[in-house]
């Protein structure tokens, strides 16, 4: 391989250069060391994807979580290495270290690896299946939410007693939480209850008064009228007499 590999496998090998990034540079510009290096970016793939397997098939959240979270290691780690194979083999193509034929079927190599990266990232990123199902236990959906709250009022109506619907304050908030938000609203909507009986009471106390009140003048304007009506009597007497004596 001569001095060159030797160096590169040598650092490869971790010698020299404690940085593994500035391990993987140095390897990926060494013809024979940057297979070694595809290879190894190869098996990251690999392990992602039986990483990803293994989430899509888990039923518990746990798994669902550790399986995700090393297939994206893995596709970040081979996502690094891609990166330092391409700038290696630009490195060697400018340096005339390899064939144009040689060239090319690496540059093939490196545009398959990025097609199984893309690919690989949107699985990563995709909801599975199981996580689907899991998620529906550990987080309500809105329809979840919506058979614990209730239908809620319609815009600009306030409805004592009903629940609402979906908002910010249920959407982070999983079956416990809901439960325990609806036990809050339920409180807030008797406090409520409370705050207009007592607004009811006081208004009937103030209807009983005017109630009173209103009974009080008519009970004046009886008297009034039954003064109107002796007095128009003793008028009457007085005209009678004045006649009498005229």
């Amino acid at each position: 391989m001569g001095s060159a590999g030797n160096s590169a496998a040598s650092v490869r090998g971790g010698y020299g250069i404690p940085n593994k990034d500035a391990a993987n540079r140095a390897a990926a510009q060494d013809p024979g060391t940057w297979l070694d290096l595809h290879s190894e970016m190869k098996r990251d793939f690999q392990e992602a994807r039986r990483c990803l397997a293994r989430r899509d098939g888990a039923k518990d959240n746990n798994t669902i979580i550790e399986a995700g979270s090393s297939a994206k290691k893995a596709i970040i780690k081979a996502g690094g290495l891609l990166t330092f194979l391409g700038d290696g083999l630009r490195a060697m193509q400018e340096g005339r270290r390899l064939g144009e034929g040689e060239i090319r079927r690496r540059k093939d190599l490196l545009s398959a690896a990025r097609v199984e990266r893309d690919d690989l990232e949107k699985l990563s990123n995709a909801i599975s299946a199981s996580s689907k199902a899991l998620s529906q236990k550990g987080m309500p959906s809105a329809a979840d939410k919506s058979a614990l709250l209730g239908n809620g009022p319609q815009a600009g109506r306030r409805v004592l007693g009903a629940p609402l619907p979906e908002s910010d304050r249920t959407r982070d908030k999983n079956n416990e939480g809901v439960l325990q938000l609806q036990k809050q609203m339920m409180q807030e909507q008797d406090e409520d209850v409370t705050d207009i009986a007592k607004i009811v009471r006081r208004q009937r106390e103030m209807a009983e008064q005017i109630h009173q009140e209103v009974n009080l003048q008519i009970e004046m304007l009886d008297d009034v009228d039954n003064q109107v009506d002796v007095l128009g009597g003793k008028v009457k007497v007085a005209k009678n007499r004045t006649n009498k004596i005229s």
